[in-house]
């Protein structure tokens, strides 16, 4: 493909609330696979992110913006939003990001988040992490996965963009699935930006 033919960067900001491993594989991906992305803007939802730390690493300008310091649901979304506007970032991904935050009417389908189970299965409020996997294996599923969606106003409900799949082993912990359904994770999301990137 010539420099013609590449799709421009899609300017993006991340909203994040943990270790930032989703940010890190998607920077190794711009950087390794030339994935068509300019971070604009990384949001912490609290102080001491080891998130935070990989964005400002990568010279990526940071925020942080607690929820608790917000009444309001709208007015959360507008601090939330308004950062993202200023940077010219046109898609958010919350890479991530365990806060409920509204989405805004400009920011309909431009919003995705990766979600750890085949939705519409094991999704909704309070459905993240082991949370998720430990659901999974007591519904004895054999198979498990990842979705990437568009975020709208309700948990986990949005339309999905891109899904990945892998097996549920017997002897499966929370933890050894956790393992393999981010290992997808880290293919999905690429994946998934790429269909965006693209269109």
């Amino acid at each position: 493909m010539s420099d013609a033919d590449s799709p421009s960067r899609l300017p993006i900001a991340v909203f994040l609330s943990g270790s930032g491993r989703t940010l890190a594989n998607l920077i190794q991906h711009r950087d390794e696979h030339g994935l068509p992305i300019d971070i604009r803007l990384v949001i912490g939802s609290r102080s001491g992110l080891r998130g935070i730390e990989i964005a400002e690493q990568h010279h990526i300008p940071t925020m942080e913006i607690r929820q608790n310091e917000f009444p309001e649901p709208e007015a959360y979304s507008s601090a939330m939003f308004e950062p993202v506007r200023e940077s010219g970032a046109e898609y958010v991904v919350m890479a991530g990001f365990l806060k409920h935050v509204l989405i805004p009417a400009d920011f309909e389908n431009r919003v995705i988040n990766i979600h750890p189970s085949l939705l519409p299965k094991f999704g909704g409020a309070g459905m993240y992490g082991h949370h998720v996997h430990e659901a999974v294996i007591a519904a004895g599923e054999s198979t498990s996965g990842c979705t990437v969606h568009f975020v709208d106003n309700v948990y986990d409900n949005g339309p999905v963009l891109h899904q990945r799949s892998c097996p549920v082993m017997p002897d499966d912990t929370p933890d050894t699935l956790a393992a393999r359904v981010f290992e997808q994770e880290c293919l999905a999301m690429p994946e998934a930006i790429w269909k965006i990137a693209t269109v």
